[in-house]
């Protein structure tokens, strides 16, 4: 028996004795004259009868006692025996009440242990890790649909669960938030670790189950049977709109690679193709789903119609993405020429005041460093944009890093108060290369969510929460624009805006990096999917995008997605309409299938809810 089991039966068996133990003191002198049990005397143990004959029991008195004495003796044994039964009825109750709960907890220090004690520490860690996917692709999922929701039903109509999706937005921040810190080995303890990973299990449970909650009325709101005929049009109406838009981002693209070097449009060097690729797939789906409605299957039609959505709203996000890339770079290019004379004016400065301290002041040297470094950086910038193509984001990046440490060397310097106006223009052009990257990462794990896996979502995830740190720190409301273009500010501080600029400055630029590791990190998610993928069935080379529908989540119900793994049917979802068998819904990152296949290095996808129709 279990430790656990022992546990819950100990309190039955020490009732048992509470029961039993008088009656079983007060048992009647059997015919051998002796209690059952020891007795005690004055104090000693009392001497056992000796042995002698029997007492007669020729008299019919003495027979007639005998026998009632039996008799007593075997009512008194009655309830003992009825105690000891129902207390081990009770004892196995409580047992298994204590094993369900056991294996079904997850609130946070909850265990998940079992019976056999805690899970081993490796196994929560990936258990952790698949939530975490799991989630937020069950989220992307949701937040696609919310806006088709929208344009076909109003932007108020689905207000609510725009609502839900941030509630449960903010869950699983926080528990990316948890995640980053064990990646960055804090804390050290097995047990604070532990109790950290229950947590980020919680959370994204707690996240799936405000999407659940509101799944229900949003599918009554999409209705899909009911409207399918007319969902069918509007998604054909987007598919067939999407050519232009297509032709714009190959024209941008085309620009970007002649004006600068490839590094700066390397985050959508392969977006075109990866978005005529899902058009593909949306046109073959759309296709099956005319052919079922002329056939009177409205389920049918009804799945393909959401399979297609998705890819629709995929290649969109990816034609967006160019169009915003060039903006991006064109933004960095403007603001460069200033970024330069900014650092120019920070050397004299530096250098004047290092000509007053003299050489042996021992302030003397982390400022000496600092000019040396932004001296060097500032005329290699140069340098490269005067020779030719160069990456804007890049020297913009690297120029406001320079300079950036030689402004806190001068605020921290003796002499006359610097203010924050430097340290506001900084972080201005900061958080263009921010914004940038988070943009990059996102787009890329959102587009390729069957492959990504939670090392890239950490770090994109948190490198939004800086983002959202910097801005908030720089004192200019949400959605301010930075100086220069028009952006309102608010007054107060020596710079004459509020916030603190120079704390803004490092959670903008730390966002940056954070940002670039998680495009590299899914980078090479995506590779290794593909080199696993590469002579099966789900490679991107296809026919019909069906591959990179698996690379971007989508799976069409009935196509069975070749290296996927199945999981089972999410709560709360009947797979009505879709066909027996069926491998997945149209979702693969979704809660609202039939059930999902996943095809990234995570080996499992958690059944969170999402506000997907089921």
């Amino acid at each position: 028996m279990t430790r656990t089991a022992a546990k819950a039966l100990l309190p039955a068996l020490a009732a048992v004795w509470w029961l039993t133990g008088p009656a079983l003191a007060d048992a009647p002198v059997g015919a051998s004259g002796a209690r059952p049990g020891p007795d005690r005397v004055g104090g000693r143990p009392a001497e056992a009868p000796r042995p002698g004959p029997p007492p007669p029991t020729d008299a019919p008195g003495d027979a007639r006692a005998l026998a009632q004495g039996a008799g007593s003796g075997a009512g008194d044994l009655v309830l003992p025996i009825a105690a000891v039964g129902g207390a081990g009825a009770l004892a196995v109750y409580a047992y298994a009440r204590r094993r369900r709960r056991t294996a079904t907890r997850t609130t946070p220090h909850g265990g998940h242990g079992g019976l056999d004690g805690p899970r081993p520490l490796p196994e929560l860690d990936a258990r952790a890790r698949r939530a975490l996917v799991g989630t937020e692709n069950a989220l992307l999922s949701s937040e696609e649909e919310l806006e088709t929701a929208a344009d076909l039903c109003g932007g108020e109509a689905v207000r609510p669960f725009r609502e839900a999706a941030a509630r449960a937005r903010e869950e699983l921040t926080a528990a990316y938030r948890l995640r980053q810190q064990l990646d960055d080995a804090y804390p050290d303890g097995e047990s604070a670790r532990r109790r950290m990973l229950d947590e980020i299990v919680a959370r994204c449970t707690r996240a799936g189950r405000r999407l659940d909650a509101e799944a229900g009325d949003f599918r009554r709101l999409r209705d899909p049977r009911r409207n399918a005929l007319r969902d069918l049009a509007a998604v054909q109406r987007l598919h067939d709109e999407a050519d232009g838009p297509m032709l714009h981002a190959e024209a941008a693209l085309r620009v970007m690679r002649e004006r600068y070097a490839s590094t700066a449009s390397a985050p959508v060097a392969g977006v075109v193709v990866t978005a005529r690729d899902r058009l593909a797939f949306a046109a073959g789906a759309l296709a099956e789903a005319h052919r079922a409605a002329g056939g009177g299957d409205t389920a049918a039609a009804a799945d393909r119609v959401r399979a297609a959505e998705a890819a629709v709203s995929q290649a969109g996000r990816l034609v967006e993405a160019v169009d915003r890339r060039a903006r991006e770079l064109a933004e960095a290019a403007g603001r460069l020429p200033e970024a330069l004379a900014d650092t120019e004016a920070d050397l004299a400065a530096a250098r004047t005041l290092l000509g007053s301290l003299g050489p042996g002041a021992v302030a003397s040297g982390p400022l000496r460093a600092r000019e040396a470094v932004a001296g060097a950086v500032a005329a290699e910038v140069r340098r490269e944009r005067d020779s030719g193509p160069f990456d804007p984001l890049d020297a913009l990046r690297r120029i406001g890093e320079a300079g950036g440490a030689l402004d806190r060397e001068l605020a921290e310097a003796p002499g006359p108060d610097r203010g924050t106006l430097r340290a506001r223009a900084l972080l201005e052009r900061a958080l263009v290369g921010a914004r940038a990257a988070v943009h990059a990462a996102d787009d890329s794990i959102a587009v390729h969510r069957g492959a990504v896996g939670g090392e890239a979502r950490t770090r994109a995830a948190e490198a939004r929460r800086r983002l959202g740190r910097a801005e908030g720190l720089s004192g200019r409301p949400e959605g301010a624009k930075g100086a220069g273009t028009g952006g309102t500010a608010v007054s107060g501080g020596p710079g004459g805006v509020g916030g603190d600029p120079r704390s803004a400055l490092v959670e903008a630029q730390r966002a940056d990096g954070l940002a670039r590791e998680a495009l590299t990190l899914a980078e090479n998610d995506v590779r290794a999917w593909r080199g696993r993928t590469a002579g099966d069935g789900a490679a991107e080379t296809r026919p019909g995008g069906a591959g990179g529908a698996v690379l971007g989540g989508i799976v069409l119900p009935g196509r069975p997605a070749p290296a996927a793994r199945r999981t089972r049917k999410p709560p709360g979802c009947s797979g009505a309409g879709s066909p027996p068998g069926s491998a997945a819904g149209p979702t693969a990152g979704g809660a609202t299938g039939t059930g999902r296949a996943t095809a990234g290095p995570e080996p499992a996808r958690p059944d969170h809810g999402a506000l997907r129709t089921c």
